[in-house]
């Protein structure tokens, strides 16, 4: 599951690693959280027409899908991920999968890992960052749902897969990263049916991430600034974590 992340970096090394046309200035975000407004990559009008130029936008979406059918989102679960392994096939995620799939940029996401409640210990959050550093570029859906009175928001979902060896004694999910040669690819929804991508739909290679524990400063959304991400000193677990029930990506908040 992915909950909390990051995007700290210049809006210029945004622009240029995505490829966009433009990107207005923005603050570094140190702790976005659900249902705040995120930054989402989609294709451009000459890749929307067929042509390989690399054509993309900016645009800000709410965290938290909700597909177009929906009556009251008031009624609806807030759905923070899409599980990749089922997104293809699933109501809520199934027209975005084929006709709005876009990137999710970010410098790095939060994980907690959660020990039994009878050992006795607390969670313990971590900030999972490129090992390398720099920008990656998480799966994302976007849906516009529309109400009664004609009014218009844009939503989005991260995508998540199993864990790779790095997280998996975190947790045993995390978020699908697209990387750079694969950005045209995931973002056409012209000629690239969902089937078609579900190979970019795999968890990231062991060496790309690394874990730093941090402090549990990251669990209240009001606490925005850089000091989330200082060093704590804690040991990350060794062993993979048990496999938790599907739903757990899929919660409501209020």
């Amino acid at each position: 599951m992915c909950g909390r992340y990051a995007l700290t970096a210049p809006p210029e090394a945004v622009r240029e690693f995505l490829g966009l046309v433009e990107l207005e200035s923005f603050p570094a975000r140190f702790n976005i959280a659900p249902t705040q407004p995120i930054l989402v990559v989609v294709a451009g009008e000459c890749q929307e027409l067929g042509s390989n130029l690399p054509d993309r936008r900016a645009t800000l979406v709410r965290w938290g899908l909700t597909p177009g059918w929906v009556k009251d989102p008031k009624d609806f679960p807030l759905l923070l991920n899409a599980r990749a392994e089922t997104a293809i096939d699933k109501a809520s995620f199934r027209a975005a999968m084929r006709h709005r799939r876009v990137l999710v940029p970010a410098s790095g996401f939060y994980e907690w890992h959660r020990p039994p409640k009878e050992s006795g210990e607390k969670s313990q959050a971590y900030w999972i960052r490129p090992r390398k550093g720099g920008i990656v570029a998480f799966a994302g859906l976007m849906e516009t749902w529309s109400s009664a009175d004609g009014s218009e928001v844009d939503t989005g979902a991260i995508l998540t897969t199993r864990a790779n060896g790095t997280i998996g004694p975190i947790h045993d999910r995390m978020p699908v990263v697209i990387k750079p040669e694969d950005f045209s690819r995931w973002l056409d929804c012209k000629t690239q049916e969902p089937r078609e991508i579900a190979d970019l739909m795999v968890p990231a290679d062991d060496d790309m991430f690394e874990i730093i524990a941090v402090s549990d400063l990251v669990n209240k959304v009001s606490n925005m600034g850089a000091d989330l991400q200082a060093p704590a000193a804690v040991q990350p677990p060794l062993k993979p974590v048990r496999k938790h029930d599907p739903g757990e990506d899929q919660f409501r908040l209020f």
